[in-house]
């Protein structure tokens, strides 16, 4: 069995995570990841909420998994899956399946900590936010989540948790942040990204939660950052939710809801227009940096009614 942690979790798992961070310890996991058929009396209890079955299709082949409890994933891979094609879903839909399980908030986002307080980019694949998130590291600042955020809402101050230190980045975009895509670590055959290590001052606290920036998937002629009004700040954090397709109950989806519209009261969302060009990651970090400066009095939006 392996020991790692992530999230603020210490998992254990009989199959082995480089991506990662490994613990040495005597603690009772907080979760355990299982590799093995799923039984079908465990398929006939699953309920939506406490008891997911979720499948996961790969090109040619679908892998089920059981999500219990928010403590435990039951993977059932496909005849002849490897693990290193199983580690991306796992890491990915599986444990944002879990994550909302515990009550987090799960964003499909990239995040850096910046003066003590997580900043995050929020986008779909494809969009930029490893790169982003990369660029802010190369200027030195540390990485928290790539892809993945869980986001702990209730508290005076929202909170994030800490993922595993990499990113995953294309051959131009390792090469515009000064890496040599060949030595980056393979993921899979499947997938064209390597990943990148960012391990330096990767921290094992949690952060408050400062804005979020949502990026925009059109090249603009400059950059800029434009405040979002509630309306749209509320449809671009249920945009970019992860695992909806699969949290479905009439449960869920309120508390969805509710959470969303908990975290607009508390943190202030922007939109990130940029210029899709590899050269200009310079000025966009020192347009957030001093955005971020300036940002002490702003206050984030004032619901009148809950959602």
């Amino acid at each position: 069995m392996y020991t790692y942690s992530a999230y603020n979790l210490c998992i254990h798992s009989e199959i082995p995570f480089p991506e990662l961070v490994s613990e040495d310890t005597a603690q009772l996991p907080d979760v355990v990841i299982s590799l093995r058929k799923i039984t079908d009396s465990e398929a006939e209890s699953a309920d939506g909420e406490d008891r997911i079955l979720g499948l996961i299709e790969d090109p040619s082949r679908v892998c089920r998994f059981l999500a219990e409890f928010g403590s435990k994933i039951i993977v059932e891979p496909a005849p002849g899956m490897e693990n290193d094609v199983l580690r991306p879903y796992i890491l990915g839909p599986m444990f944002a399946v879990l994550l909302r399980q515990r009550g987090l908030l799960i964003l499909h986002a990239s995040s850096v900590a910046i003066n003590d307080e997580a900043i995050a980019f929020l986008g779909h694949s494809g969009w930029g936010k490893s790169t982003l998130a990369s660029a802010f590291y190369n200027q030195g600042y540390s990485l928290l989540t790539d892809d993945l955020m869980a986001i702990q809402v209730e508290g005076r101050h929202p909170i994030t948790f800490p993922g595993y230190p990499y990113v995953r980045l294309l051959p131009d975009s390792a090469a515009s942040l000064g890496y040599d895509f060949k030595s980056l670590i393979p993921i899979n055959s499947l997938v064209p990204k390597r990943n990148n290590s960012l391990m330096r001052g990767f921290p094992q606290k949690p952060f408050p939660l400062k804005r979020l920036y949502v990026l925009e998937n059109v090249a603009r002629s400059q950059n800029e950052i434009e405040s979002l009004q509630l309306q749209e700040s509320l449809v671009e954090l249920i945009r970019h939710s992860r695992v909806m397709n699969i949290l479905t109950t009439k449960d869920f989806i309120s508390s969805h809801l509710r959470q969303c519209s908990e975290l607009l009261r508390k943190v202030p969302v922007y939109r990130l227009k940029r210029q899709h060009s590899l050269a200009a990651l310079p000025n966009i970090v020192q347009l957030v940096e001093e955005d971020v400066t300036k940002s002490a009095n702003v206050q984030p939006h004032t619901l009148k009614t809950a959602v």
